[in-house]
């Protein structure tokens, strides 16, 4: 769950609008859009859904009406709609004091790669040069959010470049395996001409933030020109 801050009551609105079927196509397609490309956005659509379908069951319902007795009640403009607006505002509530716990609780490290990981992109899979077949069909998998499959395929194999080495490595953090990503990514960076160092660096270092190793993290964000790594090393002044 994301920090508190972002879930406005915009945000409850537009994920009703998604999930009653009576958002505009354009609007729908960016959103999706978004879903694919923004993992946490995903997972706190995904969290305030569940929230949402939970309470469906009545006992919830019933302490919720006794709760917010003095809310009004507003239905949306579909019959059908996914939920009202006044589930609306208890979802929120509960989101936000919820989340609100996680935020306050949560070790700094973890709020800051939580906020800054994202997976690298990947390279672009044509396919054309057949000879490197192999390691694009893995790279299709990977930038699907396939990674053990990926990690399992550039690992098989025989000769193994820096480039791989550092996919790899992104591809075990991204599987929430920051330990096994650290060796994978140190290997890419002793070529000192490596074209993707910049990036190397940064996830090095969100890998030893992650695991609460912070002077190493600072080390490496030092290293990197990744503008997301001065932030990070702002934060952790």
């Amino acid at each position: 769950m994301k920090n508190n801050s972002d879930i406005s009551q915009e945000l409850l609105e537009t994920i009703e609008q998604y999930y009653s079927n009576t958002m505009p196509e354009q609007e729908r397609k960016a959103f999706e859009l978004r879903l694919e490309n923004e993992p946490q956005f995903n997972s706190l659509v995904e969290d305030i859904k569940t929230l949402i379908l939970g309470i469906e069951n009545q006992s919830l319902k019933e302490q919720l009406d006794t709760f917010h007795q003095d809310i009004p009640e507003t239905t949306s403009s579909s019959s059908s709609g996914f939920f009202s607006l006044r589930k609306l505002a208890a979802v929120a509530i509960i989101i936000l004091t919820v989340s609100g716990f996680w935020w306050l609780s949560t070790p700094q490290h973890e709020r800051l790669y939580s906020s800054y990981f994202k997976p690298d992109p990947g390279l672009p899979t044509t396919m054309s040069n057949t000879s490197n077949f192999e390691f694009y069909d893995a790279m299709v998998d990977y930038k699907q959010g396939h990674y053990t499959t990926a990690i399992s395929k550039w690992e098989a194999l025989s000769q193994k470049s820096d480039t791989i080495n550092y996919f790899i490595g992104v591809a075990h953090l991204a599987n929430k395996n920051e330990m096994k990503a650290i060796p994978f990514i140190e290997k890419a960076l002793e070529n000192k001409t490596f074209a993707f160092a910049d990036d190397a660096y940064y996830y090095l270092a969100l890998a030893y933030l992650k695991n609460g190793q912070i002077e190493l993290a600072k080390e490496y964000l030092q290293k990197s020109s990744v503008k997301n790594g001065k932030s990070i090393l702002l934060q952790l002044e």
